[in-house]
């Protein structure tokens, strides 16, 4: 495999990893308290997650859609309203029960990578 096949092996992979955890991280990012689109978004830049626009209001849309999210528009002091998502019912108990597979999940590629990392050393 070449290098350029490698670094777009390696994007695709980052992807599809992106795709299957952001969800999670905006139903948590919700978890508190309702946020409007881009509160979103920075509160997931704040742990280092960087989200564009472009990716998160669909991802929004079909959470609302799934019934994990609930939504209002609130006029502002300053401005233009506001779309405000909150966690629905159902949405705290998807959000806990991903976060326990995500758990499970994530510890177990972590023991892995901990036995290749000690492997791997001279």
């Amino acid at each position: 495999m070449t290098e350029i096949e490698d670094a777009t092996s390696l994007d695709r992979w980052e992807i599809q990893l992106r795709k299957g955890g952001l969800g999670l991280a905006v139903l948590a990012s919700l978890w508190r308290d309702r946020a409007y689109g881009l509160e979103i978004l920075r509160r997931l830049e704040e742990v280092g997650l960087s989200v564009p626009e472009g990716t998160i209001y669909p991802l929004l849309s079909r959470l609302r859609a799934e019934g994990a999210l609930s939504s209002e528009w609130v006029e502002a002091e300053a401005g233009h309203p506001r779309k405000y998502y909150s966690l629905t019912e159902d949405g705290r108990r998807q959000a806990a029960d991903m976060a326990r597979s995500w758990a499970l999940f994530a510890s177990g590629v972590e023991a892995l990578l901990g036995t290749m990392q000690k492997e791997s050393k001279p």
